[in-house]
């Protein structure tokens, strides 16, 4: 029930090739192929995408045109429409105008030819596919990008439409990390080497701001926050969270009615940070001195993350960029993005707890989340409301991003099951995820390639989303159990 915040429109540019000469060799030819684009571009419209035609392009100097109309219209991602063949010269002056990722789309309007009443005229609309070996072999020629041909039938092809829906997310997320602003609040916890992450590697990787901000920044929105205002926050967290007695656990206890208060009052003091900075996401990590504003305020943060995390803005603790930028795309091609890490394995049931003990996607609950008050957080200053919950039972998708000893990012994917069964009651999210062919050995494989500690956690399948995501932005990409690295 928590009202997300709207992103911004995401804007996909398209356009046709053909080759000139048949305008005047087959009357009516042209006409028929506009029809087909026509129908194309209907169909993009179907995914949420706005769109930018550039129209048919039957000469290099139409797309040096096509170029520019694209490159005003701010695209996300180019579909190049083989409607017939077409010379690649047509083509040429987009791919290397270097705007945006660019994916063919060869649709056939008939199944088959009619091979008793077949000619030219036929052949020629049919001919999508003719052109694009062409197209591929002179993008590697000028050592350009194509990055990916979709072939199937205009009419009924469930699969190239799924692969078109599947593109338009993916532009979904380079639209989300394009001009984002995701803060760093605090300071790095020092002691964990893999949360280092320079801010400018970051804009130069994904197109994403990262403000430096201090915790004291927070205090000042804190100190404005109103009674309204926290009494709206504490009617929000009653509807949304279960707040039941304690278990075997000592740390924890019911939630108190202090630790509500003081919840609401940072998860305003939050929002209105978010909207004084104008921030689509935020990781933080400060300790403070024992007594002192900032402590209390940095240690009563993990609700309001959670819920802002619910409504489209990523927050994670531990000063992680890198995952905040994880769950960021995840939230963006629309399967949530919790934020987690590996927790004690269960040999017995073959799986391993996933889960961490700050802020989550409280919308991919199984089940009502919950709420506990902490009288200490393990490993961290502190002490607080903490969220408890299990993810959805079903597929889920991992994403961590880390970066090799030249600094350049890399995405490590993978796939799992959560499961039915018990979760400790110690305040945290845990998960029982399963993995083939076995958990034990894809574990040892996720280790092996390299991560964070953190990682994103979505519900559904979606790495192979994420790998050709990954190739759009030209990062190095694991395929943790199938085996692919690009």
């Amino acid at each position: 029930m928590i009202e997300r915040i709207s992103p911004k429109k995401t804007t996909v540019g398209v356009f046709a090739v053909a080759h000139g000469t048949y305008r005047g060799q087959f009357p009516g030819l042209m006409d028929n192929l506009l029809g087909y684009h026509r129908e194309f571009v209907n169909m993009l419209e179907q995914n949420g995408v706005e769109i930018v035609d550039a129209g048919i392009v039957e000469t290099s100097a139409q797309g040096m045109e096509a170029a520019e109309t694209l490159r005003r219209g701010g695209v996300s991602l180019i579909f190049c429409n083989m409607i017939t063949y077409a010379t690649s010269s047509v083509f040429a002056p987009v791919l290397c105008a270097d705007i945006a990722p660019m994916v063919l789309v060869a649709l056939q309007p008939r199944s088959a030819l009619d091979y008793e009443k077949a000619n030219t005229f036929m052949q020629l609309e049919n001919d999508n596919i003719c052109s694009v070996p062409e197209f591929y072999g002179v993008a590697a020629k000028m050592n350009r990008k194509i990055h990916d041909v979709i072939i199937g039938k205009l009419y009924g092809d469930s699969r190239a439409q799924a692969e078109i829906a599947e593109w338009c997310t993916i532009a979904k997320a380079l639209n989300r990390l394009h001009g984002a602003r995701i803060g760093l609040m605090g300071h790095v916890l020092e002691a964990m080497y893999d949360m280092h992450t320079d801010p400018t590697l970051v804009y130069n990787a994904f197109g994403v701001h990262v403000p430096l901000l201090e915790i004291d920044d927070l205090a000042v929105e804190y100190r404005k926050v109103t009674e309204a205002e926290v009494q709206e926050q504490i009617e929000i967290i009653r509807r949304e969270f279960d707040m039941p007695e304690p278990k075997c656990d000592p740390v924890t206890m019911k939630l108190t009615e202090s630790d509500l208060y003081e919840a609401a009052k940072c998860s305003a003091a939050l929002e209105r940070l978010r909207v004084a900075y104008d921030l689509d996401g935020l990781a933080y990590f400060y300790s403070g001195a024992e007594g002192s504003e900032n402590r209390k305020i940095a240690s009563s943060l993990i609700v309001g993350n959670s819920i802002l995390i619910a409504r489209g803005i990523p927050m994670c603790g531990e000063y992680d960029v890198k995952t905040c930028l994880a769950m960021m795309i995840l939230d963006a091609i629309g399967i949530g993005g919790s934020f987690a890490e590996l927790h004690p394995f269960d040999f017995d049931g073959d799986c391993i707890l996933v889960g961490h003990d700050g802020p989550h996607h409280i919308q991919l609950a199984n089940g009502k989340p919950v709420l506990r008050s902490l009288k200490k957080y393990h490993g961290k200053d502190g002490s607080g409301a903490s969220v408890e919950f299990n993810l959805k039972t079903g597929p889920f998708t991992m994403l961590g991003i880390n970066q090799d000893g030249n600094g350049a990012f890399r995405f490590i994917i993978g796939e799992g099951i959560s499961n039915e069964g018990p979760i400790p009651a110690t305040g945290n999210t845990n998960t029982r995820a399963s993995f083939a062919p076995d958990t034990v050995s894809f574990v040892k494989e996720w280790c092996m390639a390299g991560p964070t500690h953190h990682f994103a956690l979505g519900t559904g399948r979606y790495g192979s989303t994420l790998v050709k995501l990954g190739k759009a932005l030209g990062l190095e990409t694991i395929f943790v159990g199938e085996k692919n690295h690009v």
